[in-house]
């Protein structure tokens, strides 16, 4: 089969042939269509990343036709169209992942290539109102966003949500998950483009981080936030204490710009609120996920669509965040 098999830190990203892989009895053989890009792809490839391992064919989300299972799988599932659970191994707890928990794409071979292998708790009917471009756009980033605005953020009915940073696939969901769910979103970044694509999906408002005395003019205009979802950290996370409501929850999914500043505790535990992390998400988290978006009708913002053979310009286009709105998808195949 044709794959991106990434041979050592910032190796080019070439395809080369390697073997189809061999299905253990629980596992399923799955012939990709789409693979979705994630900044976890970028991070493995700049050699950034824990437990590395050379070669290794990347790329944690994927869509596609199951083409044969083993023998401990129903044989229903063959020729059906799936989207694929991005992990392995989650664990017993709802609350966090066990000692064993793997995503896909590092250790184990992943979706830039024709066929991959995958456990057959992994597979997923893959959403009727979605093409696979679409689908696969969905399982880390959304999954993330959903925990992160649901699960870990306890969003219900009133509660006002600021996405921290629009504009990265993560925070781009997690803004279309909450306007699908009806709530009054604002948001922040440091482009107007992108402050202006976020309202045209339905965003109350935004503010540029970039402005001076920006929190205070948020708090001004809208308010403070009952959910606040961010995925930089950084000097700016103190001003989203700020911003936060009592009771309001504060959730974190990453640390681009940094880690969490010195901030002023008097206000958190005077106003109780919860700062909490959160990682990608639990098999109920992604079922739950399918069937908000499903019932939601809700279709991912695709920012560009490469072949399999332009992974290398696609990796580079990831990694220019000042215009990119959205996710990044491989095709593959026909």
């Amino acid at each position: 089969m044709k794959a991106i098999v990434l041979q050592n830190i910032e190796a080019p990203l070439n395809i080369e042939e390697t073997p189809i892989p061999e299905i253990g009895p629980d596992e399923a053989l799955v012939e990709l269509r789409a693979a979705g890009m994630n900044k976890r792809d970028w991070w493995i490839w700049k050699g950034q990343y824990a437990g590395l391992k050379f070669p290794v064919i990347p790329g944690s989300d994927g869509s596609g036709i199951v083409k044969a299972v083993g023998r401990e799988l129903p044989e229903s599932w063959t020729g059906q169209e799936v989207l694929i659970y991005p992990a392995t191994d989650w664990g017993d707890s709802e609350a966090f992942q066990g000692k064993n928990f793997k995503i896909l794409g590092l250790p184990e071979n992943g979706c830039y290539a024709q066929f991959v292998k995958v456990k057959g708790d992994m597979l997923y009917p893959k959403p009727d109102h979605l093409d696979f471009i679409q689908a696969a756009a969905f399982p880390v980033a959304g999954l993330t966003a959903y925990r992160a605005l649901f699960i870990r953020g306890a969003w219900k009915e009133g509660d006002k949500v600021l996405v921290s940073g629009v504009g990265g696939g993560a925070g781009t969901f997690a803004l279309q998950f909450a306007v699908a769910a009806g709530a009054e979103v604002w948001v922040t970044s440091g482009s107007e483009e992108k402050i202006k694509r976020a309202r045209e999906l339905g965003a109350a408002g935004g503010i540029n981080y970039k402005e001076k005395d920006w929190s205070e003019k948020l708090l001004k205009e809208a308010g403070s936030f009952d959910v606040i979802i961010d995925s930089a950290l950084g000097d700016g996370f103190a001003a989203l204490i700020t911003l936060a409501a009592s009771g309001a929850r504060v959730v974190f999914f990453g640390g681009t710009a940094g880690n969490i500043p010195a901030i002023n505790g008097r206000p958190v535990f005077w106003k109780q609120i919860s700062i909490l992390g959160t990682t990608m998400g639990s098999p109920r988290d992604f079922e739950q996920m399918l069937s908000f978006i499903k019932d939601r009708q809700v279709r991912p913002v695709i920012d560009e669509v490469f072949p399999l053979d332009q992974a290398q310009e696609a990796m580079t286009r990831m990694n220019t965040g000042g215009s990119k709105f959205g996710k990044m998808v491989l095709t593959i195949g026909s």
